[in-house]
C-alpha cells in the first residue's frame, strides 16, 4: 500500500493524465509525467515533467527510479516501455492487459472467452485474405485497423468487395478486422475500478451519443432497463477479472434493436464517458485510478445526481466560446484541459450538467450546447 507522500507516475500527458495528476496531488501524492510534448496538459500540473519519447530508455529508467508505481493514460504506449518500467516499479494496468486493448483481434477474442457476444468479425492480415473475409462476413460491414483506431479513425464502411479492396488500400494495407454491421439502438459504457485484491467498484452505466464518430454527450444514468445495465456491469467485471486488471477500465457495449447487448471495445484507462464522475459521484474515476494504483481500498462510486456530460471540441473556438453564457447556469461544472491550440475535432474540455432528473439534465445540455454552438 502506497500512502500519501509516495510518488506516482503516468505515461502520457494529455487530459486524462492531467486529471489523474490533479487527483493524485490533491490526495497528497507526488506525480511524475513522461510525455514528449513541452506543453503537455499533465506536465503543466505535475511535480516533474520528463520531456522525452515513450521509448527513451534513459527517461524510462529515470522514471522507474523516481516512482513507486506507474500507470498510463492511453493504450498505445509501446509494450517494451511498460516492460522496462515494470523491472523498477509497480506498473498497472499490466503490460499484458494493455496489449489486449491495443489490438482489436485480441480484444474481441478475449471478450468472447470471457462470455461476451461481439459483432461477427474476420481477421485480415494481407490482401490475399480479403475475398475470404468478405465471403464470411458479407455486407454492409466496417473495416477497422487492428491497432491505433479511436474516435472513428482507422475505419471505413464497406458495402461490396470492391469497396473493401479500396478501403484496405486506403487504410495502408495494415492488419484489419472486417466487422459485420449491427442493428444498433444505443451505445452504453461501463467504467469500473479494480484493485490488486480483486475488489471491483462499478460506476453507473452511461448512455453515449456520438457525432461524427466522436463522443458528444453521455447521459447518466443510462436510459436502459436495469436488467440490461446489470448485464453490462457483469460482462465488464468478467473482462476485468479475466485480465487480472488493476486500475480503471472502460468497456463499451452496443445495445441492439432486439435487446441484445454486445461488446464493442475496452479502454485500459479512465474514459471520456466517465468524466461525469468528476462532479456527480462520491468518488471520481481519477481518484479511483489513484486508489487502485496505490493499493488502497476503492472509493464509493455511487451516483449523487443525474448528469449529462458534454464534450467541448476545438470546432467552437471562434475565437473563444461564450463561457459567460455557459457559466450563467448554476448546474454546469466546466473542465478545460489546458491545451494551447484549438483544432477541429480536438477535445479541449467538457462540462457536466447536473440536475434533479435525467430529463432536466438533458434539457440543460441541449440549451447550453445551442448557446455554445455545439452541433450547429
Amino acid at each position: 500500500m502506497l500512502l500519501p507522500g509516495a510518488t506516482l507516475g503516468v505515461l502520457g500527458g494529455g487530459q486524462l493524465g492531467r486529471m489523474f495528476t490533479l487527483a493524485a496531488r490533491v490526495m497528497g501524492y507526488k506525480v511524475v509525467v513522461l510525455d514528449p510534448d513541452v506543453q503537455s496538459p499533465a506536465g503543466q500540473v505535475a511535480d516533474i515533467h520528463l520531456k522525452a519519447a515513450y521509448t527513451d530508455a534513459a527517461a524510462l529508467l529515470h522514471m522507474g527510479n523516481l516512482c513507486d508505481a506507474v500507470t498510463t493514460e492511453f493504450e498505445n504506449v509501446p509494450a517494451d516501455s511498460l516492460e522496462m518500467l515494470a523491472k523498477h516499479c509497480f506498473v498497472a494496468p499490466s503490460p499484458a492487459a494493455v496489449a489486449v486493448a491495443q489490438d482489436r483481434l485480441l480484444e474481441k477474442s478475449r471478450a468472447r472467452e470471457f462470455g461476451c457476444d461481439t459483432a461477427p468479425f474476420a481477421n485480415i492480415e494481407d490482401e490475399g485474405e480479403l475475398v475470404a473475409a468478405w465471403a464470411r462476413i458479407d455486407g454492409p460491414a466496417l473495416l477497422k485497423t487492428r491497432r491505433f483506431g479511436y474516435d472513428g479513425k482507422g475505419q471505413a464502411r464497406v458495402d461490396d468487395l470492391d469497396s473493401l479492396v479500396a478501403a484496405f488500400d486506403h487504410l495502408g494495407r495494415v492488419p484489419c478486422l472486417l466487422e459485420g454491421r449491427l442493428d444498433l439502438k444505443q451505445e452504453v459504457s461501463v467504467v469500473l475500478a479494480r484493485n490488486a485484491r480483486g475488489d471491483i467498484a462499478f460506476f453507473p452505466v452511461a448512455e453515449n451519443r456520438h457525432r461524427h464518430g466522436i463522443l458528444d454527450i453521455s447521459v447518466v444514468p443510462a436510459q436502459v432497463p436495469e436488467e440490461l445495465a446489470a448485464r453490462a456491469r457483469d460482462m465488464a467485471g468478467h473482462i476485468a477479472a479475466g485480465l487480472d486488471y488493476v486500475g480503471v477500465m472502460a468497456v463499451e457495449f452496443f445495445v441492439l434493436a432486439d435487446g441484445r447487448i454486445v461488446f464493442n471495445e475496452m479502454a485500459p484507462r479512465p474514459h471520456n464517458s466517465g468524466h461525469y464522475t468528476l462532479d456527480a459521484c462520491a468518488t471520481d474515476q481519477f481518484q479511483q485510478q489513484v486508489r487502485a494504483l496505490a493499493g488502497l481500498p476503492l472509493g464509493d462510486s455511487r451516483l449523487l445526481t443525474p448528469v449529462v456530460m458534454v464534450n467541448i471540441l476545438g470546432d467552437i473556438w471562434r475565437p473563444e466560446p461564450a463561457w459567460d453564457r455557459l457559466l450563467a447556469h448554476p448546474g454546469v461544472q466546466l473542465h478545460l484541459y489546458g491545451k494551447a491550440e484549438a483544432r477541429p475535432g480536438r477535445k479541449m474540455g467538457h462540462y457536466n450538467c447536473l440536475a434533479s432528473s435525467v430529463d432536466a439534465a438533458i434539457a440543460l445540455a441541449q440549451t447550453t450546447r445551442a448557446e455554445l454552438g455545439i452541433g450547429g
